[in-house]
């Protein structure tokens, strides 16, 4: 007898050209067994990362009303995974979402900056709305930008945190919320994730450095992330294959290739399919 798949609402944004948001995310858990149910935050003819300003398509009615009508169907979501979020009342929509699926497992990407700064566009009013979004969460995937504007800390350079000090960021985050995993630590010839969760437990995965920086990877491995941790892989595991398969997508990205257009996954994809 088949069992049917796990469900993700995934709350992002929907660039059309570049591969970021839930133009990666919804293949990806297709690719994994994992039905997405993509609502987006904003529709883009491209991300927002150095490919001029994008054509925007808003209708700020939209989100509640697909979750409304998702309500209605009694549609039932096994995870709420949410991520760039244009103006602080979209955080609402989140929390929205966790109050009709109260079961389901949520994670958040306080997508807010990186490298030491915060995003161009982004309201200072997001700090505080992406930190209320942050306390409701199961577990939440900040870089180290993004855990220092949590936290209140001054913004570290890039490259200047250090494995040991991310282990107590994410120590400290778990006041905020249960579990944490703070992503994106360069260390040597390394690429290091951090985790930790309010018991006191935590975890380090390391997968060696690929000196390349491309739009779009964290969205691919919050994604796989989220599709494993939903197989019932424990978070360990799941951030492992995570970074593992931004590797692979990085490795098979020719050098040369516009890194302002995301790495080229579609040649990897097939690697989450199980059993494949």
């Amino acid at each position: 007898m088949s069992v049917a798949p796990k469900t993700v609402l995934c709350i992002h944004d929907l660039p059309g050209f570049g591969r970021a948001g839930l133009s990666v995310i919804v293949p990806i858990l297709s690719a994994i067994g994992v039905q997405a149910v993509a609502v987006p935050t904003a529709v883009l003819s491209t991300h927002t990362g150095g490919l001029g300003a994008p054509a925007r398509l808003s209708s700020p009615g939209y989100g509640p009303a697909a979750l409304a009508h998702y309500r209605r169907l009694g549609v039932r979501f096994d995870c709420i995974y949410s991520g760039y979020l244009s103006e602080p009342e979209q955080a609402l929509l989140v929390e929205q979402a966790m109050e009709y699926w109260p079961d389901a497992l949520t994670v958040v990407d306080p997508v807010m900056g990186d490298n030491g700064r915060m995003y161009s566009g982004l309201a200072q009013e997001m700090v505080p709305a992406l930190y209320t979004l942050c306390s409701k969460a199961d577990l939440i995937l900040p870089n180290a930008t993004e855990a220092a504007l949590l936290l209140g800390d001054p913004l570290p350079a890039p490259g200047s945190v250090t494995p040991e000090a991310a282990a107590e960021t994410a120590a400290r985050l778990t006041r905020v919320c249960p579990q944490v995993l703070l992503t994106g630590i360069t260390a040597g010839h390394s690429i290091v994730c951090v985790g930790a969760d309010k018991n006191g437990a935590s975890y380090t995965v390391r997968t060696p450095l690929i000196p390349r920086l491309f739009h779009g990877t964290g969205d691919i491995f919050g994604a796989v992330l989220v599709g494993r941790l939903l197989q019932g892989n424990v978070p360990e595991a799941a951030a492992q294959a995570a970074a593992v398969f931004v590797g692979d997508c990085l490795r098979a990205t020719p050098e040369g290739a516009d890194e302002r257009l995301g790495v080229w996954l579609e040649s990897v994809l097939g690697r989450l399919v199980p059993n494949a």
